[in-house]
């Protein structure tokens, strides 16, 4: 992932609308992975859409600060694993 914050929102905005995997570092040993859709980007949050089962979304916003400093992760289609 990118080191700035403006290169973090740059990258986001270049996938707007597409499918990416969120993991979220939930405590120390525990991450959950979710499928979502990068819905909006605005200067200081971007917005994603959770999948939860029934296909139905669950909309969650976070900061660029979070995947700064690893609180979540975020994996697109294009990057390799």
């Amino acid at each position: 992932m990118p080191a700035t914050l403006a290169e973090i929102k740059q990258n986001l905005d270049r996938h707007l609308g597409e499918d990416v995997v969120l993991i979220t570092h939930e405590s120390r040993h525990r991450t959950v992975e979710h499928k979502a859709v990068v819905r909006e980007t605005f200067p200081a949050v971007f917005v994603l859409d959770l999948e939860q089962e029934g296909h139905e979304f669950d909309r969650a916003s976070f900061s660029y600060t979070d995947v700064l400093t690893e609180n979540i992760e975020i994996n697109f289609k294009d990057t390799p694993a």
